[in-house]
């Protein structure tokens, strides 16, 4: 006598064409740190002159291999605009995503308007910064300007969401990074170049992409 065991069938969680666009799109912003970070703290310790202790990034857009850090903008601002699309497509929040594609706008602006050569690093840069600011360098500094305000209010944004969807652990991590990198970046409106307020900038800058590395991660793990 045989006997047969009735075995159910295992459902394979599938993954709808629009949910795989999705997805792709928010695969975007755990890349835009890595390429932005990345890109800064290679050429900050191999630029000659440069020093991440005392000197802005931008500063890196100067010089002969000044292109690198101007495609690190556009291709890290490219990549946060996908990663913000990807946002609008799975989070119901009408600003958080508009937020994060005007950061990514702002880091692309701030590749096409060059920042001015200052504290000694950059062709015929002062010892000091830039007695005049030029006109791109004005526009570098609106354009992020406008980025980080963007990035702060869209950690803000996207807490109030997850607090509503009871994801409290990360509604409380974004609110600690939006609050770090407001208090970094009102540290470089200052104009200092002391290590305690520059290394704390990127810090922020670090923990911020890691902050929209994470909120992609888990908005992709709940794409249906």
């Amino acid at each position: 006598m045989t006997t047969q065991t009735a075995t159910a069938p295992v459902a394979a969680r599938t993954c709808t064409p629009e949910g795989r666009v999705t997805r792709s799109l928010l695969g975007y912003g755990p890349l835009a740190g890595t390429v932005f970070v990345g890109s800064i703290f290679l050429q900050g310790l191999t630029r000659r002159g440069f020093s991440i202790a005392h000197d802005d990034a931008s500063l890196l857009a100067n010089g002969p291999l000044g292109w690198i850090q101007v495609v690190t903008f556009l291709v890290a601002g490219a990549m946060t605009i996908a990663a913000a699309a990807g946002v609008h497509r799975a989070l119901p929040s009408r600003w958080a995503p508009r937020l994060l594609g005007l950061y990514g706008a702002g880091l692309m602006a701030a590749g096409v308007f060059r920042a001015d050569p200052a504290d000694g690093f950059g062709p015929g840069a002062p010892a000091g910064k830039a007695a005049h600011v030029s006109w791109h360098g004005d526009g570098h500094l609106i354009a992020a300007s406008i980025g980080f305000i963007a990035m702060i209010t869209a950690c803000f944004v996207v807490a109030r969401y997850l607090s509503r969807t009871r994801h409290r652990g990360l509604a409380v991590y974004s609110r600690i990074t939006g609050v770090a990198f407001l208090a970094a970046f009102a540290g470089v409106t200052t104009g200092s170049s002391s290590p305690a307020v520059v290394l704390p900038f990127y810090a922020a800058v670090t923990a911020v992409f890691t902050w929209l590395a994470i909120v992609c991660v888990h908005l992709y793990r709940r794409v249906a």
